[in-house]
Protein backbone atom coordinates (compact mmCIF):
# COMPACT_ATOMS: atom_id res chain seq x y z
CA UNK A 1 0.00 0.00 0.00
CA UNK A 2 1.38 3.38 -1.00
CA UNK A 3 0.63 6.23 1.40
CA UNK A 4 0.90 9.79 0.15
CA UNK A 5 0.16 13.13 1.77
CA UNK A 6 0.77 16.73 0.98
CA UNK A 7 3.05 18.58 3.35
CA UNK A 8 0.33 21.19 3.85
CA UNK A 9 -2.24 18.56 4.83
CA UNK A 10 0.14 17.09 7.37
CA UNK A 11 0.83 20.52 8.84
CA UNK A 12 -2.90 20.96 9.46
CA UNK A 13 -2.63 18.18 12.05
CA UNK A 14 0.11 19.99 14.01
CA UNK A 15 -1.62 21.92 16.79
CA UNK A 16 0.04 24.37 19.20
CA UNK A 17 0.70 22.77 22.59
CA UNK A 18 0.70 26.03 24.55
CA UNK A 19 4.40 25.76 25.41
CA UNK A 20 5.85 26.93 22.11
CA UNK A 21 5.78 23.49 20.46
CA UNK A 22 3.19 21.42 18.66
CA UNK A 23 1.22 18.22 19.12
CA UNK A 24 1.10 16.14 15.95
CA UNK A 25 -1.05 13.03 15.58
CA UNK A 26 -0.48 10.53 12.78
CA UNK A 27 -2.13 7.12 12.55
CA UNK A 28 -3.18 7.32 16.19
CA UNK A 29 0.30 8.09 17.50
CA UNK A 30 0.87 11.37 19.32
CA UNK A 31 4.11 13.30 18.85
CA UNK A 32 5.31 16.38 20.71
CA UNK A 33 7.42 18.39 18.29
CA UNK A 34 9.21 21.71 18.54
CA UNK A 35 9.39 22.51 14.82
CA UNK A 36 6.78 21.86 12.14
CA UNK A 37 9.52 20.54 9.84
CA UNK A 38 9.60 17.42 12.06
CA UNK A 39 6.23 16.48 10.55
CA UNK A 40 7.93 15.40 7.32
CA UNK A 41 10.37 13.11 9.12
CA UNK A 42 7.63 11.49 11.18
CA UNK A 43 5.43 10.91 8.13
CA UNK A 44 8.33 9.32 6.26
CA UNK A 45 8.93 7.00 9.23
CA UNK A 46 5.31 5.90 8.83
CA UNK A 47 5.99 5.09 5.18
CA UNK A 48 4.42 8.17 3.60
CA UNK A 49 5.61 9.75 0.39
CA UNK A 50 5.38 13.51 0.88
CA UNK A 51 4.06 15.63 -1.97
CA UNK A 52 5.15 19.27 -1.99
Amino acid sequence: MVKTATFEALLEDARPDGDGGFIFVLEGKIYNITDKDEVRKIAEQHGYIIIY
